[in-house]
């Protein structure tokens, strides 16, 4: 099919039923007036929450204030994304994000009033019967005590927000308004533009010449601005600092896991463990080099195939059938929800004109999660469906057993359950796979997977690490510094089968996540959280189930490093990430064998 059709002509049963958040457009006026009416209840709180029974009103009136803002936004927003632009739904989304920023502001004396009770009324609070379900609450608000500051000093920490952010700007503006890359070669030998988006394609290029070409063009490019792009790095960092002090945190890297009460060894574990498994990254180094049969292998061939281009014509009924089939270990109550998700209209199947790209779960609590996909009939939209499917799946476990307030589970944990997902459907694709060049291409996509988001994501990790406990200890980033880390590392990565470019010393002047600090390593624990999951689950069977499902229903009740711990996956500890590793090693095991046949 290669019209894209109009949002009128698409089946309605590829279509979701937004109807189950709200039946018709007044009914979502009408909740629109009473959350107006309800907001302005609010501010009559204002100065009365020393008085428990007082605050505990206001807790109420928050999420019932809350939950609707939830529905009416979500609901607007799915409907601007059916068509972005029909202007019906374009104007009902701006609305919905008006009412959104007035709910902040109209909520946000809460906190902050809180937090001036006295420790002995903040502590007698936490163990008032009347506040008993807002518990958990109280206790968030207790920890983060130590690092609010006075009512003048937040008030000159929040002004300095907008020039916080200049670093993250001005990288942004260099990167994707100002660069512009030279022309190189593509495989038809025309002259064409390098860009950001066209580059993994260049890299992806079965001719060598081409990807040799376009790594030597980007990093020469980025060569050229070392100086200007080490000083807004430096300024991010020394901005950080500055934060990590003004807020009494120990180090920048303590500040950034407090939020989520991450301790600090599940960072340095991760990079330790990683450390004790580099000769598995550095054999897959070795077997890359044997599969493109080149002499030497070259940071540029990192991303170039491994198995002719193998296509897997997979049609959306064959992958439901197929996911159902892989999930079958999480049990009958898992796959009872996952059938209905797939019969009954939760999710948005097929491209239409104007209908938002890529694809998501979402929705409200109170109503089933919801799903939009961009299908197309291949493996990636496969994957892309259970990967979704495990996210809706985890919101659905979590609002059934938990109060809206701590229903919503943390950025920490949202990778895993859809991760999951992927790794027993890899795993059922590759026990009943008997074509030798499709085993082949599943294991490198898998492989691969591993080497992007834990060894990669790791890499960046302990670069931040590096760069920011300098900093920390009075020394300065020179952009020579900067590319001497950053290649040191990626020869200590990659190992000796590979020959580390010296152009590879400025990638670290491209990775937007670096302004985004103590970030990346969540992709690391996340992947290798679900890779431990999956083990667990298809060598115990049924207690794992059990585990893991309780985890599901956990949402954000508890911190996540507990709620992953009661589930059996204990991120504190070096063991998950070794489950992951033996996993990874099993992949490098069956490739070889492969290659030997």
């Amino acid at each position: 099919m290669n019209t894209v059709l109009k949002r009128s002509e698409t089946k309605q049963e590829h279509r979701w039923k937004l109807e189950d958040l709200f039946p018709d457009q007044a009914a979502w006026d009408k909740e629109y007036a009473e959350a107006k009416q309800l907001m302005s209840k609010v501010a009559g709180f204002e100065g009365k929450l020393a008085d428990p029974l007082q605050l505990k009103q206001c807790f109420e009136l928050e999420d019932e204030l809350s939950l609707h803002v939830e529905r009416l936004y979500v609901y607007a927003n799915m409907r601007h994304h059916e068509d972005m632009a029909d202007p019906t739904y374009q104007s009902l989304s701006d609305k919905s994000k008006k009412l959104s920023v007035e709910t902040g502001e109209a909520l946000s004396f809460i906190t902050p009033e809180v937090l001036s009770l006295s420790d002995e009324e903040l502590a007698s609070f936490i163990e008032h019967p009347e506040l008993a379900a807002f518990r958990n609450t109280l206790e968030e608000m207790r920890r983060q005590k130590g690092h609010v500051l006075s009512k003048t000093e937040e008030m000159l920490l929040a002004q300095v927000g907008n020039v916080s952010q200049a670093p993250g700007t001005i990288f942004s503006m260099l990167n994707n308004a100002d660069m512009k890359f030279p022309k190189v070669k593509n495989e038809q030998g025309e002259e064409v533009e390098l860009t950001h988006g066209r580059y993994i394609q260049f890299l992806e290029s079965k001719n060598r010449d081409v990807r040799r070409e376009a790594f030597k063009a980007m990093y020469e490019t980025y060569g050229k601005m070392k100086n200007t792009l080490a000083a807004t790095l430096n300024a991010n960092v020394t901005k950080n600092i500055f934060y990590a002090r003004a807020r009494k945190y120990p180090s920048v890297l303590e500040m950034s896991l407090f939020g989520d009460n991450i301790p600090k060894e599940v960072y340095t574990n991760l990079i330790d463990t990683i450390h004790d498994h580099l000769p598995l990254m550095h054999r897959y180094m070795k077997l890359r080099k044997q599969l493109l049969k080149v002499d030497e292998l070259h940071m540029y061939d990192l991303f170039a195939p491994l198995v002719d281009e193998f296509k897997m014509e997979i049609s959306y009924e064959e992958a439901k059938q197929k996911v159902k089939e892989s999930l079958k270990p999480l049990g009958e109550n898992y796959l009872n929800v996952l059938q209905q998700g797939l019969e009954n209209s939760w999710i948005d199947v097929y491209e239409n004109e104007g209908k938002r790209s890529g694809a998501y779960s979402w929705g409200a609590y109170g109503t089933h999660p919801y799903v939009l996909l961009n299908h197309n009939d291949n493996l990636n939209s496969m994957f892309t469906l259970t990967h979704e499917m495990g996210h809706a799946l985890h919101s659905y476990f979590s609002d059934e057993a938990q109060p809206y307030r701590d229903a919503q589970y943390t950025i920490f944990l949202a990778e895993v359950a859809s991760t999951l997902n992927e790794a027993l459907l890899m795993h059922y694709m590759l026990e009943r796979s008997t074509d030798v060049k499709e085993k082949m291409y599943l294991l490198t996509y898998y492989a691969d997977q591993f080497r992007t988001t834990v060894f990669r994501q790791t890499m960046f990790a302990e670069f931040e690490k590096i760069i920011h406990e300098k900093v920390e200890q009075g020394e300065s980033l020179t952009p020579q510094e900067l590319s001497k880390i950053y290649y040191d590392l990626n020869v200590k990565y990659h190992g000796d089968e590979m020959v580390v470019d010296q152009d590879i010393e400025m990638e670290w002047a491209r990775i937007p996540h670096f302004y985004t600090s103590f970030y990346v390593y969540k992709y690391a624990t996340g992947f290798s959280a679900a890779t431990s999951f999956s083990k667990q689950i298809l060598e115990e069977g049924a207690p794992a189930v059990e585990r893991y499902l309780g985890f599901l229903k956990s949402g954000g009740s508890d911190y996540s490093i507990n709620i992953l711990k009661k589930a059996g996956v204990d991120m504190s500890s070096p063991e998950p990430i070794s489950q992951a590793m033996s996993v990874f090693e099993s992949l490098i095991e069956q490739m070889e064998q492969l290659t030997k046949n």
